[in-house]
Formats: C-alpha cells, structure tokens, sequence
C-alpha cells in the first residue's frame, strides 16, 4: 500500500476512535432511580417512554410522558433502556452501516424493508433474537438479466456494549450461464446506540473456493441529534493500493431511515468527480416477541 493511502488510513482511524472515545464520556450510563427518561419495552412488545418514580423486587412505579403514572409487575417488563433528556428516539436500522453489516442482531419478529440505490431492494427478517435471514433482486428496468443475493447473520455473542457476529451474502444472477459469488466474514461493533465502532473481516468465495487473502471492514455511528446520525464505512481489499472509503448521514424516525453518502475509492486514478453517491431508504416493520 503506498505510503500517502497508509497515513491517510492511520490518520481516519484516529480520528474515529478519538470521536468515539469523545463521545462516550458525553452520554454516561445512568442508573434505574435516576429521573432521566428512559424506555420500558414489555413483553407484550409494547413501549413506554417517561421515568421511573421507585422501584422494588417486585414492581416499578412509572411515570409517561404524558405524565401518567403506572406500576408495571417487574416480569412484564422485557428491557429497559436509557436515554438522554433529549435522545428518545433509536436508529431503527441499528444492524447496519451504510450497506455493511453491524454485528447487532434483529430480534425476533422484526424486520426490514430497504432500497439501496433505487435498485437494490432487500427484506430482511429476525427469526430469533439472534439469527436473521435476508434476500432480494435488483430491479434494471429493461434488464435481461438481474440479479439476486441472499445473506444471512448470527449474533451468538451479546454482553452488554459487545456483539460478535458471523454470517455469509451470496450473489447470482438470473442467467443461467452465471456462476455466483460471495463472502463468508466476522464482524464485531462496540458502543451504544449513540456512538460505536465495528470491526470485520471477509473471505470471498466463487465456485465453492474461498479466497485466502481476506477483506478489511473498518465503521463507525456518532448520533448527533434527536433524529440524525453519522456513519463511516471503510473497505479495505487485498493486495490493493485502492481503498474504498465512505461517509455519510442518516436521518430516522420510529420507523424510517434514509442514508445519503459519498464513496471515494481512494488510492484510484479516477478523473473528474471523484466520489460515487450513495443513498439507501428502509422502512422497520414488526414487533420484538
């Protein structure tokens, strides 16, 4: 790798890490009896957002926003999450970068629907709380040929800000002369909802042969507002002086997500404007059981 591309790498992956340490220490972990805002998610997949008033062994004394106050039986209660006075509002497309994976699972009975690039549509669905399977075909109007892609993940490590996954994508076309491709790889994320970094590695395969040189994932969320985070996703290929390096911004509700980014195939002897847009929509379905 050439020596400019190598400490501009160096330089990004400071700048990221020291973002994240930054802003970790911003949003500190609070605990139950303090009255910043926090959501109950029950087992019945409803959720409530406001603050618990007291707490015992056996129930929690609970206050919405509406300012209703509510004792809830502790084991109806599935998870409870904290947030800021300001931040009520999760990523609903926590389990992915801008098109790479996260190592966050979808629980079971969520799921997805997304476009990438227009052309690019994906369902995805949670058939545990930690194994997702997902699938799709690209839609070129006019197009003889399409093509499809399966993927799956499965997130067997979950301790506190830590997830370690593993999963394959496979790729084919609808012709049946083509022959398909993919990638087995491991990913891990760090962080909470506000800040986090994730860290993979791939091994392509074709023809039932997988490559021996593997691929580099390097990403990172920072929440900067109520409704709008940024994201960075870095690939980096073997025996390659090209890195292809992104940055963008996603903007969500409840529900919806959209991403607009820029890839810059750093390294490339590319003319002209240098960066290729990016832009992906998802909308969050379902209820965790």
């Amino acid at each position: 790798m050439r020596q400019p591309l190598r400490s501009f790498l160096i330089t990004l992956f400071l700048a990221v890490a020291l973002d994240f340490i930054l802003v970790t220490t911003s949003f500190p972990q609070q605990d139950t009896t303090s009255k910043k805002p926090v959501k109950l998610i029950l087992k019945d997949g409803s959720e409530l957002i406001g603050t618990i008033v007291s707490e015992d062994s056996l129930s929690i004394s609970f206050k919405t926003l509406g300012n209703i106050s509510i004792i809830i039986p502790r084991e109806q209660v599935k998870d409870l999450k904290h947030l800021s006075n300001h931040i009520v509002i999760d990523d609903p497309n926590h389990t992915r970068l801008l098109l790479a994976p996260t190592a966050r699972p979808l629980a079971s009975g969520q799921g997805y629907f997304s476009a990438y690039e227009i052309f690019f549509p994906l369902v995805a669905v949670g058939v545990t709380d930690f194994i997702m399977f997902a699938g799709g075909m690209s839609l070129f109007p006019g197009a003889e040929s399409q093509l499809f892609y399966f993927a799956t993940k499965v997130t067997p490590i979950q301790i506190g800000k830590l997830d370690v996954a593993g999963g394959v994508l496979y790729i084919n076309t609808t012709s049946r002369s083509s022959d398909g491709v993919g990638i087995l790889y491991g990913v891990t994320s760090y962080g909470n909802p506000n800040t986090s970094l994730t860290f993979g590695l791939g091994w392509g395969f074709h023809r039932g042969r997988i490559a021996d040189k593997l691929i580099i994932l390097l990403g990172g969320e920072l929440r900067t507002s109520n409704n709008a985070k940024l994201i960075t996703e870095n690939w980096f290929p073997p025996n390659s002086d090209i890195a292809f390096l992104s940055f963008g911004v996603r903007f969500f509700g409840e529900d919806l997500a959209a991403d607009l980014g820029f890839i810059y195939p750093a390294g490339s002897k590319i003319t002209g404007f240098p960066f290729i847009p990016w832009l992906g929509f998802v909308y969050n379905f379902g209820t965790a059981k």
